[in-house]
C-alpha cells in the first residue's frame, strides 16, 4: 500500500521516529560506558531500560499492523522496519551486557572505535526514520549508514584479527573481546539494514 500523506491514519511515523530517538540514546548511553569503563556512571540498568522501551514501541507498531487495515506502507515492510529497529538496540545492550558478565577489567580502545561509528550511524538511523514522514528522508542520509557501517566493519575486522596476533594473549581475552565487537557490529549491521528497508519504502513510494 503506498503513502497517503493527507490521512488521518494510525500513528505509524511518531513510532518511528521514537524508534530512532530510542536507538541514539542507546547508542549515546554505551559510548559513555565503554569509554569510562571500569568506572562508568552509566549502569547496566539503564541500557536495559531502553531495551524495554525499544521492545515497547515495537510491540506497539506490530499491535497498529495488526488492528488497521490501512497502513502508510507496505505491510511487511512496517513490519521489517518495526523488528530490524528493535535489533539497535537489543545488540546495544548484548554489548554493553558483556561488560559485566565477562567481568572485564580494561577496555579494548577498538570497541570504543566501534561505539564512536555506532552512534553516528544511529543518529543518520533516526534522521532517515523521522523523515519517512513526507518522503524527507534523502538518500544522502542512507548512503551515509552505508558507509558508517563499512567503517565500523573496518574496525571490527581489524580487532579481531589484533586479538589472534597479540603474542601471549590471554585465551579469554580473546573470548571475551570477539563476542563484544561483534555484538557492536551486530547494532551496526541493524542500522544498514534499516536503511536498506527505508531504501525499498522510498522506491515504492516514488
Amino acid at each position: 500500500m503506498r503513502f497517503s500523506l493527507g490521512s488521518k491514519g494510525p500513528n505509524f511515523y511518531d513510532l518511528f521516529t521514537r524508534h530512532g530517538e530510542n536507538a541514539v540514546e542507546a547508542a549515546r548511553m554505551a559510548r559513555t560506558r565503554f569509554s569510562e569503563w571500569p568506572d562508568s556512571a552509566v549502569p547496566g540498568a539503564s541500557l536495559k531500560e531502553l531495551e524495554r522501551v525499544g521492545d515497547g514501541i515495537t510491540h506497539d507498531l506490530v499491535q497498529l499492523l495488526n488492528t488497521h487495515y490501512v497502513t502508510p506502507f507496505d505491510r511487511e515492510d512496517i513490519y521489517e522496519l518495526a523488528t530490524r529497529g528493535d535489533d539497535i538496540v537489543d545488540n546495544v545492550f548484548y554489548a554493553s551486557q558483556l561488560l559485566d558478565l565477562y567481568a572485564v577489567d580494561r577496555m579494548n580502545p577498538a570497541a570504543i572505535e566501534q561505539c564512536r561509528v555506532l552512534v553516528a550511524a544511529c543518529e543518520e538511523v533516526a534522521t532517515a526514520l523521522a523523515g519517512l514522514k513526507g518522503r524527507r528522508t534523502s538518500q544522502e542520509t542512507l548512503l551515509r549508514i552505508k558507509s558508517l557501517e563499512d567503517e565500523g566493519d573496518t574496525i571490527q575486522r581489524d580487532a579481531i584479527a589484533a586479538l589472534f596476533h597479540e603474542p601471549g594473549v590471554d585465551p579469554l581475552f580473546v573470548i571475551r573481546w570477539k563476542d563484544i565487537h561483534e555484538a557492536l557490529e551486530r547494532a551496526i549491521d541493524a542500522c544498514e539494514t534499516v536503511a536498506h528497508v527505508i531504501g525499498n519504502i522510498l522506491v515504492k513510494a516514488a
